[in-house]
């Protein structure tokens, strides 16, 4: 299974767990996909075993958290400057799932975190 490791302190709790059941050997046949340099560096300190060279062409899942949610279930993410590697994994993905905490809870977009803009020096 390839999964998407997604970026930022919630999503990290995600990788640790993932990780955890790597160890315990009840979760095999892992590769991940991790969507910033900071999570690469955690994941191979943790023992995932990392997709090398690029993204897959399908990502089964990924796992990431948002920077702040909406009522509607409205997303702001890549605050933390990954955005365009993470919106390319979980492009690439069957399933998105995003976790977040009460912190991260919002009446309104825009409220708690600013919406991010990532510029690529390619683009």
């Amino acid at each position: 299974m390839v999964v998407g490791l997604g970026t930022g302190s919630t999503a990290m709790y995600a990788t640790r767990r993932l990780a955890q059941l790597v160890r315990d050997r009840l979760l095999r046949d892992i590769v991940g996909v991790p969507t910033s340099r900071a999570t690469a560096v955690v994941a191979e300190e943790l023992g995932i075993p990392l997709l090398t060279g690029n993204v897959a062409t399908q990502v089964d899942m990924t796992i990431d958290g948002a920077d702040e949610v909406s009522p509607e279930f409205h997303l702001i993410k890549g605050g933390g400057g990954a955005l365009l590697r993470e919106k390319i994994v979980a492009e690439s993905s069957r399933r998105l799932v995003i976790v977040v905490d009460e912190s991260k809870l919002s009446p309104k977009l825009g409220i708690r975190a600013p919406v991010p803009v990532e510029v690529v020096q390619f683009g």
